[in-house]
Parts: C-alpha cells; sequence; structure tokens
C-alpha cells in the first residue's frame, strides 16, 4: 500500500513539474515564470476592478467553484462561477449545452475581465465555445487543460496551462493546486498593506 501512495504521488507531482505554460504566440514559460504572469494578469484585473469569472464540467466546475471562493476571499478579486442552474439550463435549452457558457458571457463580460477555462481534456465543446466568445469580446482568456498535448482548448487562450497527464485525477489536482497557488499569491501583497 505504501508503494501505491508514492508511486501516485510521484505522478501527481510528475504531473505538476512538467506543466507547460504559453502564450497566445505558442511562447513557452518556465513554470514560476508562466505563473508570474498569471498573476500579474489577475493583479491588473483587480486594480481595474473587473471581474474573473472561472468555469468547467463536472469535476472541473467543482474546481472552479473553489477556485472562485479563493480568488473572492484571500486575493478579494470579484469572481464567480456560471454554473447557476437556472441560467445554465435556460441557455442550454435555448441554444444547445455547446453554446450554453457562450451565450451568457455574451451577456455579462466585459473587455476588461478575465475567463478562465478548467477543462482536463481541452475538447468540450461548450468550453471550446467559451474560449471563443472571450476572443470575440476582447477579454483576457486562460485556459487550464491537460490530457493531448494539441487539444483545441489550450490554442485559444492568452495565456495557456497544460498539465502533463492523461489522468483525470491527475490532472483534476494539478489544476486546483496551480489555482491555489496563483490565489495565494496574493496573501502577501495585501497584508503588506
Amino acid at each position: 500500500m505504501e508503494y501505491l501512495i508514492k508511486n501516485r504521488l510521484n505522478q501527481f507531482k510528475g504531473a505538476v513539474e512538467s506543466t507547460e505554460i504559453s502564450n497566445e504566440k505558442n511562447l513557452k514559460f518556465s513554470l514560476e515564470d508562466g505563473l508570474t504572469e498569471v498573476y500579474k494578469l489577475l493583479l491588473s484585473l483587480k486594480k481595474k476592478k473587473g471581474s474573473l469569472y472561472v468555469i468547467g464540467n463536472g469535476g472541473s466546475a467543482a474546481i472552479a467553484s473553489h477556485a472562485v471562493i479563493d480568488f473572492m476571499n484571500v486575493a478579494n478579486i470579484s469572481a464567480q462561477t456560471l454554473h447557476d442552474s437556472a441560467s445554465l439550463t435556460c441557455m442550454a435549452n435555448d441554444y444547445g449545452y455547446e453554446n450554453s457558457f457562450a451565450k451568457i458571457l455574451n451577456f455579462i463580460l466585459k473587455k476588461e475581465d478575465v475567463l478562465i477555462i478548467v477543462s482536463s481534456s481541452g475538447k468540450s465543446k461548450n468550453m471550446i465555445n467559451a474560449g471563443k466568445i472571450v476572443k470575440e469580446i476582447g477579454a483576457t482568456l486562460i485556459t487550464m487543460s491537460g490530457f493531448k498535448p494539441e487539444n483545441t482548448l489550450r490554442t485559444l487562450g492568452n495565456i495557456n496551462i497544460w498539465s502533463n497527464s492523461e489522468d483525470y485525477g491527475l490532472v483534476e489536482i494539478a489544476h486546483q493546486f496551480i489555482l491555489h497557488n496563483l490565489s495565494d499569491r496574493f496573501i502577501k501583497i495585501d497584508s503588506c498593506k
């Protein structure tokens, strides 16, 4: 049993350490430099009093909800998910599930806002369509994906975070770890005021 725990721990460590962060021009950053770039985007968002939206499906939706709490409570950023069941099911019913998030974003997203899309596979049509609408509006898009390195979502963001694993659990935990790391970076800044 101890071997299985250590093996799983090493797999998680590998998924995080081999995470790749790139920009829309496919310029690759080291993990720390990439997270610093994302932090700067979020710090700018906070200063401009813009809104942060975080979305995902299934387990990624749960990660998005947790991240929103941290960004509000720790980073003092206006943050929310778009998982309200009435809004989401209305848009899914009227426009198809693949367009549900994109339709909501079309109503509320402003150029100064940031959307983080969390998707293990990076190939969910509703996440891809949400990313495309962000680009049309001219807001900032940060994608988080895993599985195949050439997934579609990874090509859409201003910043793309790809965790190198095809294991749902490892990708999801890597995404949660990274989002926690980003919100925790605000603790030092805010405590110095």
